[in-house]
């Protein structure tokens, strides 16, 4: 059955509403937790003062003056605080402070010319990173090019990464950028910038030897299996993120989603006008999260509930509270067959959509094991101009299963690099007619 666009509207409106609803609750219930910055509690207090006589100390030991008026300790008490009250799991606070110490220490062995601020800073680096791979510190400069990604534009490479052994991890490329057109590949490391070592360094200081204005040309130096290295030179752009694109393949649809940024669920939901307004009613449709390296939970959800007549789409499981987010009646696909492809570069939110349809049976899987990333992260603001980036949950599909590890493809297909032409695609292609027969 071909919808009309009366159809969309009122299935806008009310998802539409809902999120403004859920945002409503959202701030009056967790605004003292989550909005508005809160004073650090005793034990952080404690804390910073265990950092700075420990910075006295280490500056003592080198005859070095004591002076620690920074603005730094407190910053240092907000995200002890923080990673205490809220991260995913209760935490070892002596574990925290160990890290916190080393970590300075390793990176500043003589801290002779070297600021408070960033002995502190060391610190609160080490500290997070004895989490996780994905919570961090967002200093102004990060939380406004965060910012700036969600709604679609930043300058650099267009390169999703992590902290990898001896260097920065691409975890995908982003469609139609430097990076993707210089051939860049998930798993990739990037072991060298300009010939300056991305090793032994945190992530965000590599990020900001990556980044830079739009015209200029940084060197990569890339590890590429075990054997495998070769310098490439990228040069940066502004990158504006198409998230989702679309076109008719004879009577399938095909639905290219890159990444979850802001307002990605009413780019899908137009892009599902355009493609069932095409010429012939549409027999199936493909959804291609390959690469996708996630972005926004709220956005996954909704996009999942767009193909979902009913049931839990995720479910979130946190330290002291767990919440659950289902569908509503409404399918945009009205029932057809559905194929949904996955690579290795496949991540987060990507994963969450991937396997609520596939729980419910809505979708088969395509393509090879996906990334495996488990867990959400929630931005919470320190004051006027930072925020904290950490890991407060893990999310569950439908079934109850983490994707810590990976989804794997119903129907595995792989890419072979020295042939031309889409063989996953193709495979997708073969398999959504299928399905389509046999309805």
């Amino acid at each position: 059955m071909k919808p009309d666009k009366t159809d969309f509207q009122i299935l806008k409106a009310r998802r539409h509403g809902r999120a403004a609803l859920l945002l409503a609750l959202l701030a009056v219930g967790l605004g003292a937790c989550f909005f508005i910055p809160r004073e650090p509690g005793p034990s952080a207090i404690a804390a910073a003062e265990g950092l700075a006589a420990d910075i006295k100390s280490f500056r003592a030991s080198r005859d070095l003056g004591i002076d620690l008026s920074t603005p730094a300790l407190e910053t240092f008490a907000r995200v002890y605080d923080r990673v205490r009250r809220n991260y995913v799991r209760e935490v070892d606070e002596a574990v925290l402070m160990t890290a916190a110490r080393e970590t300075m220490r390793k990176e500043y062995p003589d801290p002779n010319g070297v600021a408070d601020e960033v002995l502190v800073m060391s610190a609160i680096r080490g500290m997070l990173a004895s989490l996780d791979r994905y919570s961090s510190y967002l200093s102004p400069r990060d939380w406004r090019d965060m910012r700036d990604k969600m709604r679609g534009e930043f300058h650099g490479l267009g390169i999703e990464v992590r902290k990898g052994k001896d260097g920065i991890e691409v975890i995908s490329p982003i469609d139609g950028t430097p990076a993707k057109r210089a051939g860049l590949r998930t798993g990739d490391v990037l072991t060298h910038a300009d010939g300056k070592s991305l090793g032994g360094i945190s992530l965000r200081a590599g990020v900001l030897m990556l980044r830079g204005k739009a015209g200029t040309a940084v060197v990569l130096t890339i590890r590429r299996g075990e054997a495998t290295r070769f310098d490439v030179r990228v040069v940066r752009e502004v990158i504006q993120l198409a998230s989702v694109r679309h076109r008719r393949i004879d009577e399938i649809g095909y639905l290219r989603i890159g990444a979850f940024t802001r307002d990605v669920s009413d780019q899908v939901e137009a892009a599902m006008e355009s493609l069932k307004d095409r010429g012939d009613p549409m027999k199936g449709l493909i959804i291609d999260f390959r690469s996708n390296p996630g972005g926004s939970f709220d956005e996954s959800v909704e996009v999942s509930d767009y193909f979902l007549e009913a049931g839990r789409i995720v479910s979130t499981k946190g330290r002291t509270r767990s919440a659950h987010h289902s569908a509503e009646q409404g399918d945009l696909a009205h029932g057809l067959p559905i194929v949904v492809l996955i690579n290795g570069g496949s991540a987060s939110a990507a994963e969450i959509v991937a396997g609520a349809l596939r729980d419910h049976h809505r979708a088969t899987i395509v393509g090879t094991k996906s990334f495996g990333k488990g867990t959400v992260q929630t931005i919470i603001p320190l004051g006027a101009n930072d925020a904290l980036r950490l890991t407060t949950a893990i999310y569950l599909t439908p079934s109850g299963q983490s994707v810590d590890g990976g989804i794997e493809p119903d129907i595995r297909s792989r890419m072979d690099k020295n042939r031309d032409g889409d063989e996953q695609l193709q495979r997708a292609l073969e398999v959504v007619r299928e399905m389509a027969a046999a309805s």
